[in-house]
């Protein structure tokens, strides 16, 4: 019967068939893709041309974008503080997770032990992760000031001084780099140990082998994880949440990312159609600097066939 059906509609063929059928196995996927992200996406980009509520929305044009770049102070104020943070934890994540996984690949007693060690961080859930750093990075009885002390430094006021909170952020990145040093470790041990021979016999040094050699080698992992770093980091939100309290991004405005004034537009001030339109320019800015970097991976990404793919 169900091949009648077929015949009436038109798909006669065995190939045809197929088709039909891994179409209607994808089908609850493509209904969760229309309802749950490609609706939610058009809706959110027209009400950022709309005064939007929540409970009623009025066409007001380009209003939105003219009064974010124009007279939103805590726009510029938070967009920078953003490119600030992702322009410190970018670079400082990438290479940290790059040496740690370097340090990981020799031959050491107890080598299982510390991958599992560098590895737990990652997989710690994100709250409980920022509370348990509000102690460590607390000024008086913190743990971090407490080493820092024992070498004779007078540690910092993290998350109450604006000028270190970010710094205080990114050490809490660096304490969970196994995501990324699972990845370049992985690609660490695919390379075969000739290459080093070779360049031993050539008088390379460590430092030249690791230049020459491993870097080249494990790029399309360091620009994977560039990619997603630079997605991440533009949206950071929680950190900016939990650190300043309330989410007023305290003190004195260091801690009020981009993603936290959208929250704040949209469910505090409820002015979601103000809010769209900041989701939108930062889906720009993070779309232009992915294909930047998408392109530039011609003159740095290499690949063992020598071909880099675009």
């Amino acid at each position: 019967m169900f091949s009648k059906v077929l015949g009436k509609l038109g798909i006669k063929t065995n190939q045809g068939r197929e088709t039909f059928y891994g179409y209607i196995f994808i089908l609850p996927w493509l209904i969760g893709l229309l309802c749950f992200t490609l609706g939610p996406m058009i809706f959110s980009f027209i009400t950022s041309f709309a005064d939007y509520n929540m409970r009623s929305i009025e066409f007001t044009g380009l209003d939105n974008y003219i009064y974010m770049f124009t007279k939103d102070q805590l726009f510029g104020k938070s967009f920078m503080n953003t490119l600030v943070y992702s322009l410190m934890n970018i670079p400082l994540v990438t290479i940290g997770g790059v040496i740690v996984a370097v340090l990981l690949n020799k031959t050491i007693f107890g080598l299982r032990t510390f991958r599992t060690i560098y590895y737990l961080p990652s997989i710690m859930v994100g709250v409980g992760t920022y509370f348990l750093w509000m102690l460590l990075l607390d000024p008086a009885n913190g743990l971090v000031n407490a080493a820092l002390s024992v070498i004779g430094i007078d540690g910092p006021a993290w998350l109450t001084d604006p000028n270190w909170t970010k710094p205080a952020i990114v050490l809490m990145h660096l304490w969970g780099l196994g995501g990324q040093m699972l990845l370049y470790l992985a690609r660490l041990q695919s390379i075969p140990n000739d290459y080093y021979e070779a360049a031993s016999l050539d008088g390379a040094n460590a430092f030249h082998k690791f230049i020459k050699i491993t870097v080249p080698l494990i790029s399309p992992i360091i620009f994977y994880n560039l990619v997603i770093g630079i997605i991440g980091s533009f949206q950071v939100f929680q950190e900016g949440y939990i650190f300043s309290g309330n989410g007023s991004g305290s003190p004195a405005g260091s801690l009020l990312f981009y993603n936290l004034l959208v929250w704040n537009n949209a469910f505090k001030n409820f002015d979601t159609g103000y809010a769209n339109a900041m989701c939108w320019f930062l889906f720009a800015v993070v779309m232009i600097l992915t294909v930047i970097v998408q392109k530039s991976q011609k003159k740095w990404v290499y690949y063992e066939e020598g071909d880099n793919d675009d």
